[in-house]
C-alpha cells in the first residue's frame, strides 16, 4: 500500500501555515525526532525549525579549538543509525553524521533555518498551538500553528555564556575569549595562554591550544574528575578487524559501553570511596611523577555529583606531562595589564584568556508559552517524566542524560512521544494534558545532592519543578529509564485526554 504524505502547503503572506507536528530544533533531538516521524507517521506534516543559520545545534555553534565529543559515539549516536568513526569524535565528524541522517531520512526538506520560535501560545477551542517564528533571514514575523508542538531545542543559552565578574578585567591588554563565542581569527601560536575552567570544555580547549601555544595553563578554582580513554576502543578494532556488519559492531560496543558507565555510576552512587579511588589511581600513569594529583585532580564532590571529563587518549594529561600546559588550583584576585594576578599572590603572563567559565540554561528556549490567554510559569510547573509539563496540553520536550549520552534518553523520549501520539489516534481524541494533584510535592528540577554542576544550581529558579513521586520525577539514570519509560502507563490517572 502506498501512503501519500501530507506536506506543509505553502501561505499566502500573512496566512497561519498549519502542520500535524511542530519540532522546535535541529540538533540532534530535533533530527532524531524528525527521524521519529518520518519513520512512524510517513502519512503526517512536520516541519523543523531552527533559528541558526545550520544544523547540528551545540555542534554548529561551538566553534573552539579542539571541539568534540564528551560521550562516546557508539552512546551518542542514534539507535538506529550505525557510528562507524572513533568513539570519540569531532564536531565535524558529528555534523557529518547527523547530514546522513537528514539525507536518509529527506529531513532537509522539512527543516526551517534561521526561524526563531519566539511565543506561542495553546487553544483549548481549536485543540493546536499557534506558534510566533521570528525569521532571522528576513526579519518579519510568521505564525505556524500546530495540532502537537515538540520542543528538542536543547538547553543551552547560546548567546549568553556564563561569565563571573573578574575584578580588573578592564585592565588586561591581551584578548578574553569564551568558547561559545570563538572569533575565527584568534591565533595564538606561540603565545602564553590561561583557561579559566575545569570543565570539559576547558579539558578540550587546553590540548588543543596547546598543540602551537607558547604554553597553556589551566587556572581552576575547584577540581574536576578526569579520565583518559581511547579515542577507538581495543574492542572496535578488534571487531572491524573480523569484518564483521558494522551494526554488529555498533550494537556491541554500544552495549559495552552503556554497562562500563551503569558500573561506575552505581559504584559512585553505593561506594563513593571506591569510586573516587579507581579514579585517581586511573591518571596517576598518565601524569608527571610528583604530581599533585590530590590538589588539582580530586573534587571535594563524590564521583559523578558532576560530570566526569573525558580525555580522548589522555591528551591533556600528555601535554602536562610534556610540559606543553599545566594546571593551577586557585582563585583569582584580579586581572592585571599582562594576565592575572592569584589571591596566593602568583602572577600567570597571559596574552590570551580563555573564560571556559561554563554556560547558562534556558527553560525552552526562553520561549513565551500561553495556555487558553493565561502566561506559563515554568518555575512553578511539575514535570511529568522529564517529557510533558503538568497543565500544558500537546506538549513534549526532550532532555538527555547528564551522566549517559544525551541521545539515549532523545531515543526514549522519541519512543513514548510515538506511542501517545498513536494513543489519541486510539482514543479517538485531539488533546492530552498531564494533570498532578494538589498533593504532589513539588522539589527542586535537580536534587544537588544528585547532581550539582554550577550550571545547574544556578538554574534552579527558572527551570520546571519535579514532584516527590512517579510519574512526576525525573533525573532518573538509563540503567531504570530503559525499562521504565517503554513501559509508562498512558492510562494511569496523569494524563487527561479530551
Amino acid at each position: 500500500m502506498t501512503v501519500t504524505e501530507t506536506r506543509p502547503e505553502p501561505t499566502d503572506a500573512g496566512a497561519v501555515e498549519h502542520v500535524d507536528v511542530l519540532v522546535v530544533g535541529a540538533g540532534v533531538a530535533g533530527i532524531g525526532a524528525g527521524h521519529h516521524l518520518r519513520t512512524e507517521f510517513p502519512d503526517r506534516s512536520f516541519l523543523i525549525l531552527d533559528a541558526h543559520p545550520d544544523r547540528g545545534g551545540t555542534w554548529w555553534t561551538h566553534r573552539y579549538p579542539g571541539a568534540r565529543s564528551d560521550s562516546d559515539l557508539f552512546t551518542y549516536g542514534y539507535r538506529h543509525k550505525p557510528w562507524r568513526g572513533p568513539s570519540i569524535a569531532s564536531s565535524g565528524e558529528i555534523l557529518t553524521y547527523l547530514d546522513e541522517v537528514i539525507d536518509e531520512d529527506r529531513l532537509g526538506e522539512r527543516i526551517r533555518y534561521r526561524h526563531r520560535v519566539v511565543s506561542t501560545s495553546w487553544s483549548s477551542e481549536e485543540n493546536r498551538w499557534t506558534v510566533d517564528v521570528h525569521r532571522e533571514d528576513t526579519g518579519e514575523t510568521v505564525q505556524v500553528s500546530c495540532r502537537f508542538l515538540w520542543m528538542c531545542q536543547g538547553y543551552y543559552k547560546h548567546d549568553e555564556p556564563y561569565v563571573p565578574e573578574f575584578p580588573g578585567r578592564e585592565r588586561f591588554r591581551g584578548a578574553i575569549v569564551h568558547p561559545q563565542s570563538w572569533p575565527a581569527d584568534l591565533d595564538w601560536t606561540g603565545k602564553k595562554v590561561v583557561v579559566i575552567g575545569s570543565g570539559a570544555t576547558a579539558a578540550t580547549v587546553v590540548p588543543a591550544m596547546a598543540e602551537t601555544a607558547e604554553h597553556v595553563t589551566m587556572l581552576q578554582r575547584t577540581p574536576t574528575f578526569m579520565i583518559a580513554a581511547p579515542k577507538t576502543h581495543e574492542l572496535a578494532i578488534q571487531l572491524r578487524a573480523l569484518d564483521i556488519p558494522e551494526e554488529w559492531t555498533y550494537e556491541i560496543l554500544r552495549r559495552t559501553y552503556i554497562e562500563q558507565f551503569n558500573e561506575l555510576t552505581r559504584l559512585s552512587a553505593e561506594d563513593p570511596d571506591t569510586a573516587r579511588q579507581y579514579l585517581l589511581d586511573e591518571m596517576r600513569p598518565h601524569l608527571p611523577e610528583g604530581f599533585d594529583i590530590e590538589k588539582h585532580f580530586n573534587p571535594a564532590y563524590r564521583p559523578w555529583q558532576q560530570r566526569i571529563a573525558l580525555l580522548p587518549d589522555g591528551d591533556m594529561f600528555a601535554t602536562i606531562k610534556e610540559g606543553r600546559s599545566s594546571v593551577v588550583t586557585d582563585t583569582i584576585e584580579t586581572f592585571t595589564e599582562t594576565g592575572i594576578r592569584l589571591s596566593s599572590g602568583e602572577e600567570l603572563e597571559a596574552d590570551v584568556i580563555v573564560t571556559a567559565t561554563g554556560f547558562n540554561l534556558s527553560c525552552f528556549g526562553d520561549v513565551a508559552f500561553t495556555v487558553d490567554g493565561e502566561p506559563v510559569d515554568f518555575s512553578e510547573r511539575v514535570t511529568w517524566r522529564g517529557i510533558m509539563i503538568d497543565g500544558v496540553p500537546n506538549m513534549a520536550f526532550v532532555f538527555g542524560y547528564f551522566r549517559h549520552s544525551w541521545t539515549l534518553r532523545a531515543d526514549l523520549v522519541s519512543d513514548l512521544v510515538v506511542r501517545l501520539l498513536r494513543h489519541l489516534d486510539d482514543l479517538g481524541v485531539s488533546s492530552v494534558t498531564p494533570v498532578a494533584g494538589p498533593d504532589v510535592e513539588l522539589r527542586p528540577w535537580s536534587d544537588p545532592e544528585n547532581f550539582n554542576p554550577g550550571y545547574v544550581v544556578r538554574s534552579q529558579d527558572r527551570m520546571f519543578k519535579q514532584g516527590d513521586r512517579a510519574p512526576w520525577t525525573h533525573m532518573h539514570e538509563f540503567a531504570e529509564e530503559r525499562h521504565t519509560l517503554p513501559a509508562a502507563d498512558l492510562d494511569d490517572g496523569s494524563l487527561k485526554y479530551g
